[in-house]
Formats: C-alpha cells, sequence, structure tokens
C-alpha cells in the first residue's frame, strides 16, 4: 500500500527544519537573557511572580493529558472506532508533555535543580511535588503503551492493564495539577473544587484540537490521502466528539464566569469584570476561539468539511492558550492579602523573552512530530495487521 504520509517526504524534513531553527532561536534568546539578567529577564513580580511559561506549560501539560483520556476511549473502553487515532494520541501526548516540561524548565530560578530536587526533596504535603512524580509515571506508561503498540500488541491482557494505569494516571496527574491552584485559599480566583473538571474538560478540549491539526498535518491537509478506517473516524465519530466537547468546555467556562462575577469577594468578582472581561483579547478568545468553532461543528454540512476542521482546531488552539493564561494571571493580579481592604489590578504582560519560551515549546513539538512521523506509522491500527501475521508472545484478543 502507498504511504500518503507528506510527513515522510521533502515537506516534512521542510517542516522540521524551519521548527527546528524556530525552536534553537527561541532556546537561544532566552537562554541568553536568562544568563545576562536572571528572572528579571521576564515581566513578572512580586505580586504577579507566573507568567506566560507558567500557563504555557499548563495548556501543554493539560493538552497532553486530554490526548492521554481520548487514548482511553479505544484502549480502554474498546471502543474500536477510534483505534485509527489511538497510536497518534499516544505519541502526541508523550512529545506535547515533553514540550511543556522544557517550558517549565526554563521558567525555574535553577534550570536542573528539578531534576533532584523533585524526587529526592520527598515534599509529600506538596501538590507539586506529587505533579511531579504522576506525570513522571504518565510519561513512563506513555512509552509502554506505546511500545506495546509498536509491536503490535494491542489487545493483550497486559496491554489492557497498562492502558488502564495510563488512564488512571492521567486522571490524577491532571487532577493534581489542578490542586496546585485549587488548594490556595489565599487566592480565590483559583480556591475552587470544581477545578479538577475545568481541567479535564479543557484539557480534553485542547487535546482534541491538537489530534484534528496533526492528523491532517499528516496527510497534507487532504483526507483522500488518509487510510481508510482513519478518513471514515474523520468523517463520523471524530468531529461529533469534537463539538460535544466544545458545547461542554463552553458552558462551563459560562458557568465560572457569571458565578465569578456574582461573588462577593473583589479578588474574584473584580478579577472578571475589571481584568478579564475588560481585556478586548480575551473576548476575541472566547467567542471566536471556543464559541465560533463550537457553531460551526455543529453544523452536520460543515463539521465534515476538512477546512473547516482544521479551522477549528487553530481556533481552539487560539481560545484555549489564552484560556489558559487568564486563568493563570487572573488569579494573582489582586495584590495578596490586600484584596478585600486595598484592591487593585496589577499590571502584567509578557516579555519577549516569555513569548521565545512559547515559540520554543510550540516548535519543539513540530520538531518531535515530524520525527515520529517520519520514524513511525502514527495511523497504525488493529485493522491493519496482515492476516497471518505473527502476535508478541502471551498477546491474546481479549472477549
Amino acid at each position: 500500500m502507498t504511504d500518503n504520509n507528506v510527513m515522510k517526504g521533502s515537506a516534512g524534513t521542510g517542516l522540521l527544519v524551519l521548527s527546528l531553527l524556530v525552536m534553537v532561536a527561541g532556546f537561544g534568546y532566552a537562554a541568553m537573557n536568562m544568563a545576562a539578567h536572571g528572572h528579571a529577564a521576564f515581566n513578572t513580580d512580586a505580586n504577579v511572580a507566573w507568567g506566560q511559561p507558567i500557563s504555557t506549560y499548563l495548556y501543554f501539560a493539560l493538552a497532553s493529558s486530554g490526548l492521554g483520556l481520548l487514548a482511553a476511549v479505544p484502549l480502554v473502553f474498546k471502543v474500536k472506532e477510534y483505534y485509527p487515532v489511538a497510536k497518534r494520541c499516544i505519541f502526541l501526548a508523550f512529545i506535547i508533555l515533553i514540550s511543556g516540561m522544557a517550558v517549565l524548565a526554563m521558567e525555574l530560578g535553577h534550570t536542573f535543580r528539578m531534576i533532584w530536587a523533585l524526587p529526592f526533596g520527598m515534599q509529600v504535603q506538596s501538590a507539586m511535588f506529587w505533579m511531579g512524580v504522576l506525570y513522571a509515571l504518565d510519561l513512563l506508561f506513555l512509552l509502554w503503551k506505546f511500545q506495546r503498540m509498536e509491536g503490535r500488541d494491542w489487545d493483550s491482557k497486559t496491554t489492557l492493564q497498562i492502558g488502564i494505569a495510563s488512564f488512571l494516571g492521567v486522571l490524577l496527574a491532571s487532577g493534581n495539577l489542578a490542586l496546585i491552584f485549587g488548594m490556595m485559599s489565599m487566592r480565590p480566583f483559583w480556591f475552587d473544587p470544581s477545578l479538577p473538571i475545568y481541567f479535564y474538560l479543557t484539557g480534553i478540549a485542547s487535546g482534541m484540537a491538537a489530534l484534528v491539526f496533526y492528523t491532517y498535518l499528516a496527510y497534507g491537509f487532504d483526507r483522500g490521502k488518509m487510510p481508510a478506517a482513519l478518513r471514515q473516524l474523520m468523517e463520523g465519530g471524530l468531529p461529533k466528539l469534537f463539538v460535544t466537547l466544545l458545547g461542554i468546555t463552553f458552558l462551563f467556562i459560562m458557568v465560572r464566569m457569571i458565578t465569578g462575577l456574582y461573588a462577593n469577594a473583589p479578588e474574584i468578582n473584580l478579577v472578571w469584570s475589571d481584568y478579564i472581561l475588560a481585556s478586548p483579547v480575551y473576548h476575541i478568545s472566547l467567542w471566536g476561539g471556543i464559541l465560533l468553532p463550537f457553531l460551526l461543528l455543529l453544523s452536520p454540512t460543515l463539521r465534515v468539511q476538512p477546512a473547516v476542521q482544521v479551522a477549528c482546531a487553530v481556533l481552539v488552539f487560539g481560545g484555549l492558550f489564552a484560556e489558559r493564561y487568564f486563568f493563570v494571571v487572573g488569579g494573582q493580579v489582586i495584590p495578596l492579602f490586600k484584596g478585600t481592604w486595598a484592591w487593585d489590578i496589577s499590571q502584567y504582560a509578557p516579555s519577549a523573552t516569555e513569548w521565545s519560551l512559547t515559540f520554543m515549546g510550540a516548535a519543539m513539538i513540530f520538531v518531535l512530530y515530524v520525527l515520529g512521523e517520519k520514524m513511525f506509522n502514527l495511523s497504525d491500527s488493529p485493522a491493519d495487521t496482515p492476516s497471518g501475521a505473527s502476535q508478541p508472545a502471551g498477546a491474546k484478543a481479549t472477549a
């Protein structure tokens, strides 16, 4: 069978070189400024200590978790229609999480300290300690699952157990990431027991957008080049799931907004009224980056169009990236401990160094993705296994 994956040819090589140049330039610029100025290269201060690099990491980490949850649909819950995207989900989840960790590492004051401080510090009462542990386990399970699929073992008992462990690990990792923000009672904008649900929903919507975009990218945005099973999924179940996720995500964001506007704490209602909703960027991201794709995909005629699916994925990228930014920064713009008696809106805008880290992380995803498409068959599925092909030892299909 002819392989129509354009990433394996000259187009992929060109994108690889371009992405590598952007990644190196972003890293070099950030490293140079941080070496010369330290953390002063960022526009953060005592009030807004977490800026765009943290929101970038949060966006990547939750998109990775969302892809892990999507992969569980065929690999754990055995909805076999989604097998053609399972392998690409796992690979994307791995490389997006690695890229997010690279951005986070650059944001730290001592980049390599986390390598030994997190595992050996044993700060077991810290949610950040468990973030490191759980996401490290997430990476391990993603690699393990991918290795089993590379060995054409999709349905053995061991593979199923790895899939279940990975599914639980993703839930714990992203839920724990929500607790890092949600347990901060001194930050009322973040202090919310429903935050894990918000992270799950927005994460899986981010993951779905990444899956749609990168799947089309692999075939030059031409669905006719895709394998039959993958093409059928992109015409049927996948866009329906995409629109469902966007609808629930938009509803949850609106609930948080309305509840926040009616809160009697200035650290919440003033953040919404005087910071978030006062920003034209937020309105563009919310209505154009989340609501508009939802409305487009609601149409049975439009949602099967490749151009509409790709455009919606790109819009969701921007919409949910902005959502992460305003969430992270919004929780800090009212000065700590002063909001109830001397409130003020702290001013923050990302520096060029912070933007360079965002571009570095995004370019790193493209570099790793193109390499993955060149080295592996990410559209592989059990249906592609030739009849009579040998199975891994001990691999028995589950009932």
